[in-house]
């Protein structure tokens, strides 16, 4: 829970806003960033994510690189991870890249300005 006397790290703003994403959507790191008041700092987004509890099950599989793409090295386990888990969801994944113009998560800004305590 959010407390004004102890606002959020940037990890868990980041967190926060990966967990917003809803299930068949995805948004790049620097989206991400940007949302958690992070700007130009999407490499910090991937970061965090590697950091984060596997307990918490944060959606990382929904967060991409600008260009629609998996991050991930071709092939990888972790490549292939993230296609699996977003084809589960419904998001067509096609050489690794994924269509934003389809799949894109565009926020409504009054879920933004009630939904993110920071």
């Amino acid at each position: 829970m959010y407390n004004n006397e102890f606002p959020l790290a940037p990890i868990e703003r980041i967190l926060f806003i990966v967990a917003m994403i809803p299930e068949g959507k995805v948004s790049s790191y620097g989206k991400v960033a940007d949302l958690a008041g992070l700007p130009k700092r999407a490499r910090y987004v991937s970061k965090a994510l590697k950091l984060a509890d596997p307990k918490k099950n944060i959606p990382w599989h929904r967060v991409i690189n600008s260009q629609g793409k998996i991050s991930f090295i071709k092939d990888s386990n972790e490549y292939r991870a993230q296609a699996e888990l977003l084809r589960i969801e419904g998001v067509e994944v096609n050489q690794g890249k994924i269509q934003l113009s389809k799949y894109e998560w565009q926020p409504n800004i009054a879920s933004l300005v009630l939904g993110i305590p920071f």
